[in-house]
C-alpha cells in the first residue's frame, strides 16, 4: 500500500535548524513530483517547497526563500526539508505530497509531522 511517513519534527527555539524527512513506498518514487505544505493552528495550508522528481528544479515560498532547502534521494524514496534560521511563525504541521507526473490526478498524502519554534 501507498504511504508517505513524515519524520524530523520537534521543538526548537527561534533561530534554529531542523530537517524533515519524508520517506515514501508502494508506488514509484522517481516519477512523482514532491511537495512540502504546511498548516499552522487556525490557518489555512500553504505550500512551502516543491521539487521535481528528478530533483533537477525547486521553487519555494516566498515566506521561507533562503531559509528552507527541499531536496530528494530517488535510491531513498525519500523527500527531504532543511530548515535553518527558524521562526516563531514557521510552527505549523508539516505535510509531504505525492503527485505523479505521468498520471493524472494520482497524488498521496501523508499524516504530518509537528514542528513547533519556541517564543
Amino acid at each position: 500500500q501507498v504511504q508517505l511517513v513524515e519524520s524530523g519534527g520537534g521543538l526548537v527555539q527561534p533561530g534554529g535548524s531542523l530537517r524533515l524527512s519524508c520517506v515514501a513506498s508502494g508506488f514509484t518514487f522517481s516519477t512523482y513530483t514532491m511537495t512540502w505544505y504546511r498548516q499552522a493552528p487556525g490557518k489555512e495550508r500553504e505550500l512551502v517547497a516543491v521539487i521535481i522528481s528528478s530533483g533537477s528544479g525547486t521553487a519555494y515560498a516566498g515566506s521561507v526563500k533562503g531559509r528552507f532547502t527541499i531536496s530528494r534521494d530517488n535510491a531513498k524514496n525519500t523527500v527531504y526539508l532543511q530548515m535553518n534560521s527558524l521562526k516563531p511563525e514557521d510552527t505549523a504541521v508539516y505535510y509531504c505530497k505525492a503527485r505523479s507526473e505521468s498520471v493524472v490526478g494520482s497524488e498521496y498524502w501523508g499524516k504530518g509531522t509537528l514542528v513547533t519554534v519556541s517564543s
